[in-house]
């Protein structure tokens, strides 16, 4: 196959009128991810830049931009620079949804990137497939938590009874602490990790134990190991 013909197979069901804006600062990196979103049922237009700024000279070209996927590597959202990143982009960018796309899946790093105002965190340990719906489900208005490494493309279902309870039931803040109390982690440790007093740690495991009705932090680690159970990802409303 010649490689126009090939050109002309992978675009096949794009939609010449929605683009995805792939950010990322590695050249190679970031064309790969296009190409391969693209070849892989993606069905808009990838532009790969390497900043807003390379965006801003382009953008003339790709009017309507339907969604943003911002890759931070390796990069950390306990990072304040990489915060007030994000929520720049999010701001310039809007209406369009923007994925971050992360090493690893810590849940207190994921809220924090979610408060500052992307729309879904993605790790790069799912497949191509999963990322594909994701952006999908970010156009659609959706936003998600993907977690783990081993959960296939049907777990990127929003809305789902069970989401919906957590987000209800938990604060942004308060789900942080569940994390750690699902690892076992002391009062001390979780106060350190989130820079919290170790008395208003307590006052968070209270207010959990309370709306899990537990009487005590066993009860609580045994509720919430059942409540998430087969889960692959969840989401907490704001506090």
């Amino acid at each position: 196959m010649t490689t126009s013909a090939r050109g002309l197979n992978d675009l096949a069901g794009v939609d010449d009128d929605r683009c995805l804006l792939i950010i990322d600062s590695r050249t190679l990196e970031r064309e790969c991810l296009a190409t391969t979103l693209t070849r892989n049922g993606l069905g808009m237009k990838a532009l790969a830049v390497g900043s807003v700024s390379e965006w801003r000279r382009k953008k003339d070209s790709f009017q309507n931009l339907t969604a943003v996927l911002f890759n931070i590597a390796g990069r950390r959202a306990s990072d304040g620079n990489l915060c007030d990143e994000i929520a720049s982009i999010a701001a310039e960018l809007a209406p369009a949804p923007v994925v971050i796309l992360a090493d690893g899946d810590d849940l207190n790093q994921t809220l924090k990137v979610l408060e500052r105002g992307a729309r879904g965190f993605i790790p790069t340990s799912v497949g191509v497939e999963v990322c594909v719906e994701a952006i999908a489900l970010a156009v659609a208005g959706g936003t998600f938590i993907i977690a783990g490494n081993t959960f296939s493309s049907s777990t990127v279902v929003d809305n789902a009874p069970r989401q919906k309870e957590l987000s209800r039931m938990f604060t942004l803040r308060q789900a942080e602490v569940v994390q750690a109390l699902r690892k076992g982690k002391a009062n001390k440790i979780i106060a350190y990790e989130l820079n919290l007093r170790e008395s208003t740690v307590k006052v968070h495991i209270r207010n959990i134990m309370k709306k899990l009705k537990a009487t005590n932090r066993t009860e609580v680690a045994y509720k919430l190991n059942d409540m998430f159970q087969g889960e692959s990802r969840w989401s907490a409303s704001a506090e």
